[in-house]
């Protein structure tokens, strides 16, 4: 857990969503590239900051704070929801 400012909520770095992602994709989706609605900030996905609490994960820009995914696995299906991410941009073996 990363240590936030008194009363906010504490996050962890977009890595914690390596596992939960794997469990969809066949790639390490943690080192694709998100570009933020908000902000524009090109970054990736291991940069996010993702609050676990609730019945999945959010995660925040680090930058301006706006919401880029969200994740839910339920018993019968995963939710990847980007809508607060210009593009994702994964890498495929070569340099990017």
């Amino acid at each position: 857990m990363t240590e936030n400012a008194p009363g906010s909520l504490a996050y962890q770095d977009g890595n914690v969503l390596a596992g939960p992602l794997a469990e969809v994709f066949s790639l390490d989706l943690t080192t694709a590239l998100t570009t933020c609605v908000g902000c524009g900030r090109r970054a990736p996905v291991a940069m996010l900051q993702v609050y676990p609490g609730g019945p999945g994960m959010v995660a925040r820009c680090a930058c301006c704070h706006d919401v880029v995914l969200r994740f839910v696995r339920t018993s019968t299906a995963a939710y990847l929801d980007l809508r607060g991410t210009v593009s994702l941009a994964i890498p495929l073996g070569g340099d990017m």
